[in-house]
């Protein structure tokens, strides 16, 4: 099967936990996009949900398909997130980033009852950091950022580059909240914890891409002989 049938099948499976009146939050990237693409079927057939996207592009997209939208000024607190990751292990620990939606992604997850992660089952790792950790920073003082971020890594046994995140053009992208994005190439994160609080210690990290303690669960949708079989880590309910 391709990836967007596996992203397809996991994001079928999380509209069964969508109800009638729900606050949802609307995440960002390939995985989440069939959710939300889905999610508007539903709407034009009478679902009534509101819905706080987690970036520009989702937004665009949700008031493409007539999903009625808030912020979360209007909504601080919701009844769920469906979210995509860049990599999930066995505890439910994440990356996200991989986007650039990582800021408005983590405040919209923390300000759920719920989160619940949908994605291809090769998102399942054993250990994180294959994928590169995004470490969204200010624009100010960057260089300096970036010396502190190499360092807070080193320190707690991580190794491997440290790179900013550069558009088509070579120039450094631009987050919604208008930040730059450095992105952490270290193949193993042996100790997430430790990772996540040496990064707070630099005061240029507006937010990191370790989701820790947040999801609920994870819905994975795999290829086995040409049919999508999902399956859940963690409980949807």
């Amino acid at each position: 099967m391709s990836g967007p049938d596996l992203r397809r099948a996991a994001a079928t499976r999380a509209l069964d936990l969508i109800e009638p009146g729900m606050r949802l939050g609307l995440g960002t990237g390939s995985t989440a996009a069939a959710f939300v693409g889905l999610l508007g079927e539903r709407v034009r057939d009478g679902l009534d949900i509101v819905g706080v996207p987690t970036s520009e592009a989702t937004r665009l997209q949700a008031e493409g398909l007539g999903i009625r939208l808030a912020t979360l000024d209007d909504l601080p607190e919701l009844d769920l997130t469906i979210d995509g990751a860049d990599e999930v292990d066995d505890q439910l620990r994440l990356i996200k980033g991989g986007g650039a939606a990582l800021l408005r992604e983590k405040i919209v997850a923390c300000a759920s009852c719920r989160m619940v992660v949908i994605a291809a089952a090769a998102k399942h790792v054993a250990r994180l950091g294959a994928f590169p950790l995004p470490i969204e920073v200010n624009r100010f003082g960057l260089t300096a950022t970036h010396r502190a971020v190499e360092a807070a890594v080193a320190r707690v046994g991580c190794t491997g580059p440290v790179r900013l995140r550069l558009d088509p053009a070579g120039k450094p992208i631009v987050t919604d909240g208008g930040h730059h994005i450095l992105d952490a190439h270290l193949g193993a994160i042996p100790d997430p914890d430790a990772l996540g609080a040496a990064l707070w210690t630099v005061p240029g990290v507006v937010e990191h891409g370790l989701f820790l303690g947040i999801a609920d669960a994870a819905i994975l949708a795999a290829d086995r002989g040409g049919q999508a079989e999902v399956t859940v880590l963690g409980s949807l309910v």
